[in-house]
């Protein structure tokens, strides 16, 4: 595909003008490629270049007895660059991998990561430093759970349920774990709920493999998340908010059930809460760029919340 293919040539391009004379055996495997895709790559860089399309303009490339040499190629000889998003994100995701329990060559990732750190600038960097990932609440948990489900044992899981602040004890037969927008689920039959859920691991707050052979019933089924892990259902309470420019990300975060365009780039839209509790986190988070139109008990809820906050920081001042 082209959106695969012009970055690669992108890269091409200056390390075969770094490496002058490089194999095409050597480069097609630096590459990832086949030497026939390898070839057909040279034979579309032969007709790139500058506007005015002459010879003059195009790039220059042979690969004649097996050895290529590329000329007319200054203007896009430097490598890549990653911005600043970019490279903070990879810091991020780098760092992030160094906390998973299975992952053992620690020494290479953290050179790694000092080499990025060290190309990508101090604006990266620092960006990067801000945002720090956590994984696992219990030390171990991923690693128990995944080992686990392979060996198809049961587990006793302390679970800490955010909405309604408590931590709810539960046996679960571990089906697979997932990797969902960024954070690591168990997926398994609980006991409790008598029904598959889906439990992150950073909110586990203990985990024990049972003795027990794990034996979910027949009717058990694994979730679809490519489009996340919230499935709101129609018992869930309809709630409506306007929000403004700023606060328009929330019709991308969110399942909403109705998104109306008031002008302005100002947004109304609806969507259904188990509990209101995450929805006045929401609210509040959003300040000036959002506001809840109904129910009007979850308004008054953030009304209170917001003035109780408002308190705290008088006392502490």
């Amino acid at each position: 595909m082209s959106s695969d293919r012009l970055p690669r040539l992108l890269a091409l391009v200056p390390y075969l003008m770094s490496h002058p004379g490089a194999e095409v055996p050597e480069v097609a495997e630096l590459f990832g490629l086949s030497e026939k895709q390898l070839i057909d790559d040279l034979q579309l860089v032969w007709m790139c270049g500058l506007p005015g399309h002459t010879p003059g303009d195009l790039i220059d490339v042979s690969w004649d007895g097996g050895e290529i040499l590329i000329d007319n190629a200054d203007t896009i000889a430097r490598p890549l660059k990653l911005g600043v998003d970019e490279a903070s994100a990879l810091l991020v995701a780098l760092r992030m991998l160094g906390e998973l329990p299975e992952f053992k060559d620690m020494d290479v990732l953290g050179r790694v990561i000092a080499k990025l750190e060290s190309a990508a600038g101090e604006g990266a960097a620092t960006v990067s430093a801000q945002v720090q990932v956590e994984i696992g609440a219990a030390p171990g948990a991923h690693a128990v759970i995944t080992d686990a489900a392979r060996r198809r044992r049961r587990l006793s899981l302390r679970y800490y349920v955010p909405g309604r602040d408590e931590i709810t004890p539960r046996e679960v037969d571990p089906i697979r774990v997932v990797l969902v927008d960024g954070r690591h689920y168990l997926e398994g039959w609980c006991y409790r709920a008598e029904a598959m859920r889906m439990f992150r691991i950073d909110r586990i707050i203990e985990v024990e493999v049972l003795d027990v052979a794990a034996d979910p019933p027949a009717e058990a089924e694994t979730m679809d998340v490519t489009e996340g892990v919230f499935r709101p259902s129609e018992s869930d309470e309809l709630v409506e908010l306007e929000l403004t420019p700023l606060g328009r990300w929330v019709s991308e975060y969110y399942p909403c059930e109705e998104v109306t365009e008031l002008g302005e780039g100002r947004l109304r839209v609806a969507l259904r809460a188990r509990d209101q509790s995450w929805l006045v986190r929401l609210a509040l988070r959003l300040g000036e760029n959002g506001r809840v139109v109904a129910p009007a008990s979850l308004a008054d809820q953030v009304t209170d919340a917001a003035r109780q906050a408002l308190a705290n920081y008088e006392c502490v001042a």
